[in-house]
């Protein structure tokens, strides 16, 4: 049985989140500590064993860390060479908690760009009846989705019920997860898919490999007309080159993530034609069915960690994922 200290600093947690976190840790005979910002939890962070939160700060003033659990499926802020203060530290993350909501904001910009969401904001903020915009539909309609993990598979499974013509995943491997894809392709070879998309749909994580991955060529490979969402990393997309299609009308966007966060106030994307943006909420901890998934994924590998077995989502810091 453990004797040590679990630290958690996650504001979104309610009482009943809390205590079942307390049970468990107790269970083990860890004792549980919960704070609301980083910097109320720093004394206790001396003792701290494990660690559930947010923050690299966390992790730098743990020297007695073993096990990092994010709440965020991303971990590129929890990579850097001198993030650790513990040498031995694992981190995991929550991946897993975050398809629903990300899926559902996926199809709430597809649908906006299908049905010229942009364009009717602009008449009726003008109080003009128009109503023949041409618009289309995800029936019949063929998608790329690079990316098919927890969130790739998630909005295939929601685009499969409007009956596509054709859902096309990308991933490292080339396989088919779930058997969500008509077909799957290595992301080695993933420009063949781009002239079969009338949407890119990007959920993958941001790693060297994926750095620019969207970039002038590959943008010149999609039809036009294609929509093109991101919900993975800012990273993943060549910024410029993709603003300069928008700007032509050949292409449309649907932005959550972006390369500097927050968006500048005088970056030229927030006047760009053809663009909806969100700023970086699609994955955002305000869906309650997210916080209760985080906290069934941490208590799932605090038994794990507590009974000497793998922790199911450790990061590779290698890999980035």
């Amino acid at each position: 049985m453990k004797t040590g200290k679990l630290v958690v600093v996650l504001p979104n947690l309610n009482e009943s989140h809390r205590q079942r976190i307390r049970d468990a840790a107790e269970g083990h005979g860890l004792e549980a500590s919960f704070f609301d910002h980083v910097r109320d939890s720093i004394p206790a962070l001396a003792e701290a064993e494990i660690v559930l939160g947010q923050s690299e700060h966390l992790a730098q003033h743990a020297p007695k860390l073993e096990w990092f659990c994010t709440p965020s499926a991303g971990v590129n802020h929890l990579l850097g060479s001198d993030t650790f203060a513990s040498p031995d530290a694992v981190l995991t993350n929550s991946s897993g908690a975050y398809g629903v909501t990300i899926a559902e904001h996926t199809v709430m910009m597809l649908l906006s760009l299908f049905r010229r969401r942009l364009e009717y904001d602009s008449i009726v903020a003008r109080r003009e009846w128009k109503r023949d915009l041409p618009v289309k539909s995800i029936r019949d309609g063929r998608f790329v989705l690079a990316g098919t993990g927890d969130i790739g598979q998630e909005i295939a499974i929601r685009l499969r019920s409007f009956g596509p013509k054709s859902v096309i995943g990308i991933n490292r491997s080339g396989r088919n997860p779930g058997g969500l894809f008509d077909r799957a392709l290595p992301i080695s070879a993933w420009e063949q898919a781009l002239p079969e998309a009338d949407a890119l749909i990007l959920s993958l994580p941001g790693t060297p490999e994926t750095f620019h991955l969207l970039g002038k060529d590959q943008l010149a490979l999609l039809p036009d007309g294609a929509a093109v969402i991101n919900v993975g990393r800012g990273s993943i997309i060549d910024q410029p080159a993709l603003e300069r299609e928008l700007r032509t009308g050949r292409l449309c966007a649907a932005l959550d993530v972006f390369e500097e966060e927050p968006l500048p106030q005088d970056h030229s994307l927030w006047s760009c034609p053809n663009l909806l943006i969100t700023p970086h909420v699609a994955g955002n901890m305000t869906l309650p069915w997210t916080v209760n998934r985080i906290v069934e994924l941490f208590l799932e590998d605090l038994e794990n960690y507590c009974n000497g077995k793998p922790l199911r989502r450790r990061i590779d810091p290698q890999r980035g994922y």
